[in-house]
């Protein structure tokens, strides 16, 4: 049974940094592509960042700010986030593509 569980997420003022954590059980983590996905209320959820294959991708609003990466020891997928903005605002979403399975999601809050 694949479960995904996020941490890291709170409040923090706009040109801030976060990193966001996820830990993955039930999977061989070292081939399975993970992603980043963040929805607001209204809206679709959207990608963010993905991780698999050797290959990274991200979302044109993050490009350059958002960073994923990958510890494949500790079966965990991270999210490091700068240069906030208030649009960036959202819950936050890990995902297994290879699994189609969704962690429970952390709120990230950009506000002063």
């Amino acid at each position: 049974q694949v479960q995904l569980v996020e941490s890291g997420g709170s409040l923090v003022q706009p040109g801030g940094s976060l990193r966001l954590s996820c830990a993955a059980s039930g999977v061989i983590f070292s081939i399975t592509s993970m992603a980043w996905y963040r929805q607001v209320p209204g809206k679709q959820r959207e990608l963010v960042a993905a991780s698999g294959g050797g290959m990274r991708t991200y979302a044109d609003s993050v490009k350059g700010r958002f960073t994923i990466s990958r510890d494949n020891a500790k079966n965990t997928v991270y999210l490091q986030m700068n240069s906030l903005e208030p649009e960036d605002t959202a819950l936050y979403y890990c995902k297994s593509e290879t699994h189609n399975s969704w962690g429970q999601g952390t709120q990230v809050t950009v506000s002063s």
